[in-house]
């Protein structure tokens, strides 16, 4: 799980400097975009998967354990799934934000040409 949330942390930040990258060079229209796109897509999807299974997890180690624990032990795997799913939502939003803003820059190239 931690992986998955390095990893939806590391795509957000390499979005935003891929979008930085494209703003402060000339009019190049490659590269980017399709990262940019299977991001937007792919980061809630994976966030889900991760949500998901983190409570299959969970509920395989309630079940192995015969009765029903406390609130504050299942606490922390609840959260986990929680922010997993938060981080596929935000690296989701950032590349919608990010494709736009290429986008915007690829339109306002081809227009001048």
């Amino acid at each position: 799980m931690k992986l998955m949330m390095l990893l939806l942390i590391a795509a957000s930040l390499a979005a935003i400097g891929l979008t930085v990258r494209k703003l402060m060079t000339d009019q190049t229209l490659t590269g980017g975009s399709t990262f940019l796109q299977a991001l937007r897509l792919g980061g809630p999807l994976i966030g889900l998967l991760g949500a998901a299974y983190n409570v299959l997890i969970i509920n395989i180690a309630i079940a192995n354990i015969g009765e029903q624990p406390s609130y504050p032990v299942l606490a922390p795997g609840i959260a986990e799934g929680a922010l997993l799913f938060v981080l596929g939502l935000i690296a989701g939003l950032i590349a919608v934000i990010c494709n736009w803003i290429v986008e915007a820059r690829i339109d306002r190239a081809v227009l001048r040409s």
